[in-house]
């Protein structure tokens, strides 16, 4: 099921939903600079991506920080953010996801919203759009497509996270989960307002403005 920019709202599935931030990666193809603190329009990127979460309706906000993670908090605001330490952020992304999903249990919120903070032509637009054609009932499953294929952000009802920790390993993160429930995932157009590029090598920094 796919919906795109004129996707109803479901006021029936009112509720908090928390953004995830997954920012804990180091950077290997790129030199071993820490993604979080590659500069975006004057600012660490992990400052883009919370604000993004915030404005587009998120909250509270969570932010998984793993490669240098005294640095970033040193050099980044993250005031109003829960941040959660993942020791284990070299055995890949799924382990930043079991870390932050864990954080979450205890927290007013339903479902939670995940972004990668090495994609910041991924802004409030898509995470209002994904938040809002989703809801945030505990059953949730959605994801934003870009030309009808998936990506992020993703949304994950609290009724799935246990299921979602058990597959995330490596740096699969909840790809396994999405595929063996596709039937039941619902796609939300945003490649109107979103270009979902990641920053990865070198040949990819020019995406980045100073």
């Amino acid at each position: 099921m796919t919906y795109g920019a004129d996707a109803p709202t479901r006021p029936e599935h009112a509720g908090a939903v928390a953004g995830l931030l997954l920012a804990a990666g180091g950077g290997s193809r790129l030199g071993g600079r820490p993604k979080a603190l590659l500069r975006h329009r004057g600012r660490p990127l992990v400052e883009h991506a919370v604000r993004a979460l915030r404005a587009g309706g998120c909250d509270p906000v969570h932010v998984v920080l793993g490669a240098a993670a005294d640095r970033v908090r040193a050099e980044a605001d993250l005031t109003g953010c829960t941040v959660v330490d993942n020791p284990d952020w070299t055995d890949g992304m799924g382990s930043s996801l079991r870390a932050g999903l864990a954080s979450l249990p205890g927290t007013p919120v339903s479902a939670a919203l995940i972004v990668l903070v090495d994609q910041p032509g991924v802004g409030a637009q898509a995470v209002a759009r994904v938040r809002t054609a989703a809801g945030a009932s505990r059953h949730a499953l959605a994801a934003a497509a870009y030309g009808g294929e998936r990506g992020h952000p993703v949304l994950l009802g609290a009724a799935r996270w246990p299921d979602v920790v058990r597959g995330a390993r490596g740096d699969q993160g909840a790809r396994g989960y999405l595929h063996a429930h596709r039937a039941e995932l619902v796609l939300v157009e945003c490649g109107d307002v979103a270009d979902a590029y990641d920053i990865d090598t070198a040949g990819d920094l020019w995406r980045l403005e100073g």
